[in-house]
């Protein structure tokens, strides 16, 4: 009697299950994480006390005699984004770049050096022999700078609280409501979907090179960066909630799509 090899099939599920099992594991080991975490989570209430403790000094030019007086902030929520009236406020101009949507950014960081390490370390190369289909390794990734991003976000929000209550700056939301504010937080988690999507394609393309990924994915972002505030103002409501996840998931697609197709078409080395 003949004996019959039977190959055991290895449904997506499973793969996939595996692969966000290894790569989160790795990326809640990585020192990175916690460090852009901590720095999320500090840089608000640094920043919102250093410039509070700064109101009213008076600064001269030496050229001109100019006196310029520095304003500092007058609202906790100066950290999130504009409020409605609140063009005047002090500190406008410094919290108008720097201010919670920096988070898009700094999620760049983890993803291009988590990339490029795979890819370094020859990790991705034996990944991609032995078990794991490219699609799944960009879904991977995807998911774990998603997950990485918003809670990058969410310590932000817990630094400008923190540090408005140092300061003792108003939490008064100039006739918006907790729900509004609610709505444009979840917003910017689902927007930042968006610019994971465009930093994974940048990094897998760009493989070892750390240092190209990261001129690459900071450059790709910042085209888009300056949009963030107008897509998620903090009178967000629910259709920006709608828009932002709707985007964040046709972006991860397509994106995806391209992702893979780079992957398949180029060295692994």
């Amino acid at each position: 009697m003949e004996s019959k090899i039977v190959f055991e099939k290895n449904p997506f599920s499973k793969r996939m299950k595996s692969m966000l099992r290894v790569d989160f594991r790795r990326m809640f080991k990585s020192l990175l994480l916690y460090i852009l975490i901590a720095s999320a989570l500090l840089m608000p209430v640094l920043m919102t006390v250093m410039m509070a403790m700064m109101d009213g000094s008076v600064s001269v030019d030496p050229q001109t005699g100019a006196e310029t007086v520095m304003q500092g902030p007058e609202n906790t929520w100066q950290n999130l984004g504009t409020l409605p009236g609140g063009e005047a406020m002090g500190g406008g101009e410094v919290f108008m770049m720097c201010n919670i949507n920096m988070m898009f950014m700094a999620v760049a960081v983890l993803i291009c050096l988590f990339i490029s390490d795979d890819f370094r370390s020859g990790y991705a190369k034996n990944l991609f022999t032995v078990r794991a289909k490219k699609g799944d390794y960009v879904i991977s990734k995807t998911l774990c700078g998603f997950v990485a991003g918003a809670i990058m976000l969410i310590a932000y929000f817990v630094g400008s609280v923190l540090g408005g209550a140092i300061a003792g700056l108003s939490f008064d939301l100039h006739g918006l409501n907790a729900g509004n504010l609610f709505m444009c937080m979840l917003a910017k988690i689902f927007l930042m979907l968006v610019f994971v999507s465009i930093f994974v394609l940048i990094s897998v393309a760009a493989k070892q090179k750390a240092w190209l990924a990261l001129c690459g994915s900071l450059g790709g972002g910042m085209l888009l960066f300056m949009t963030v505030s107008m897509i998620t103002p903090l009178g967000s409501t629910f259709i920006h909630v709608v828009l932002c996840a709707a985007g964040g998931a046709l972006f991860a697609l397509g994106l995806g799509a391209v992702s893979k197709v780079v992957l398949n078409r180029s060295s692994l080395v």
